[in-house]
């Protein structure tokens, strides 16, 4: 408890004092999730304490970490993954080339607009591709901050070329793809830690706050884990 209760207020009084490349709305964004670290309860704190752990020990032995999140279909819950890693990895400091996120399924459908509205929401700049090629599974572009290299967003399997082969973290986001994927190939490390699907609203009058309330979850829990990655005094 004590660990925690540091951890915490380590987290709400760290703020890089470096020129910070995200942009405004984002930092504030996720300034307000610190807040909440206390939400996260015990037992989410350990696989998130096993992920800060990875990203530590690549980054100490000089290593680019690699994290790879699936889930089922690649269109919600591994999206948002893939693109909370990045913009925490900017928040609490490190370089833009020493952190790459990718997001893969168990099969490829696409990026589900419900996600990227919730993105978008939480102040993510995220948009269609002019140039896409296939309106079934649109390519979205990222961009966090001036001078940062934007990335892609599409539905794929884990497993695609566009995806790192070797030497990267997994983490699965739901437990339908836990279970289908026990062992990844290439993977240097494997970590469960789902999530609820919010497609169980799609259609009702409580989806746009069940999307953007997983996607603040997952910012959280995301955050809260680079957060124990950026201490060095562990």
């Amino acid at each position: 408890m004590q660990k925690f209760v540091f951890t915490l207020l380590f987290s709400l009084l760290m703020m890089p004092t470096q020129a910070q490349p995200l942009t405004r709305e984002l930092r504030d964004y996720c300034q307000s999730l610190q807040a909440e670290f206390a939400q996260i309860d015990a037992s989410r704190q350990e696989t998130l304490q096993a992920l800060a752990q990875y990203i530590r020990t690549q980054r100490q032995a000089g290593q680019v970490v690699n994290l790879t999140f699936i889930c089922t279909h690649n269109s919600r819950r591994s999206q948002l993954g893939q693109v909370w890693a990045k913009v925490a990895s900017l928040y609490v400091g490190f370089a833009d080339a020493e952190v790459q996120t990718y997001s893969g399924g168990t099969s490829a459908s696409a990026c589900n607009p419900r996600t990227v509205a919730a993105l978008q929401c939480a102040g993510v700049p995220v948009a269609v591709l002019s140039d896409n090629q296939n309106p079934e599974n649109p390519t979205y572009e990222v961009r966090l901050g001036e001078g940062l290299q934007p990335f892609i967003l599409f539905s794929k399997r884990y497993d695609d070329a566009f995806n790192p082969q070797t030497a990267y973290g997994v983490v699965l986001v739901c437990s339908q793809a836990d279970e289908t994927c026990p062992i990844v190939r290439g993977a240097a490390v494997r970590i469960y830690h789902g999530y609820e699907d919010p497609k169980r609203a799609d259609g009702t009058a409580e989806e746009q706050a069940t999307y953007d309330a997983t996607c603040r979850l997952i910012a959280r829990e995301v955050l809260y884990a680079f957060t124990l990655a950026a201490q060095t005094n562990e």
